[in-house]
């Protein structure tokens, strides 16, 4: 009988990793890249402002509502590493390193000036992450002057779907960005 490898997503969740879908738990334990197309949304009005600026900061480019789209997961001894990258070159960095274990644990992702504390949900065997805390330059930020945002991996029909959305009380959703990605065979 073969031995599955361990990695720290598996570890932190311990033993309610079972509980995502079997294609994240292979995705979580062996890493990989998954391309695909992607839909962009930018609201209209206030909100389209708002979305813009987002986009310009976090690196989604808006040139187009669709794009060809990758991302690339690796596993290091200390953090869960995502690098995203869209068909004109954009790329965008996500480093995550674990804090404790699930239920309790959290996420730590660092993008410089901003840190966020998010934990994961798992729902019908997906995986949707859920901000605890922020701060800007080590400043605790109350997460109610914060856009909500929801965002997650499920599994439908043997496919991939991933979803990232932000949302401003009163304006609802101003910026989002998904669609259905497949993976890419790793080379022998």
């Amino acid at each position: 009988m073969r031995l599955e490898p361990e990695t720290l997503v598996s570890r932190w969740f311990g033993e309610h990793f079972k509980d995502l879908h079997p294609l994240l738990q292979t995705l979580h334990r062996h890493g990989g890249t998954l391309h695909g197309t992607i839909n962009i949304y930018v609201g209209a009005g206030i909100a389209g402002w708002f979305g813009k600026r987002l986009a310009r900061s976090i690196g989604v480019p808006l040139d187009r509502a669709t794009r060809g789209f990758e991302v690339e997961i690796v596993h290091t001894q200390e953090a869960l590493e995502w690098t995203r990258r869209f068909d004109n070159g954009a790329v965008m960095f996500s480093r995550f390193k674990p804090i404790g274990v699930w239920p309790t644990g959290y996420w730590l992702e660092d993008t410089g000036a901003v840190k966020m504390r998010m934990t994961v949900d798992i729902v019908e065997q997906g995986w949707y992450w859920r901000p605890l805390r922020a701060s800007l330059h080590r400043v605790p930020l109350p997460l109610i002057l914060l856009p909500r945002s929801r965002a997650g991996k499920f599994i439908q029909n043997g496919e991939y779907h991933f979803f990232v959305e932000f949302f401003l009380p009163l304006f609802g959703k101003f910026l989002s960005y998904g669609g259905i990605l497949a993976a890419r065979a790793k080379p022998n």
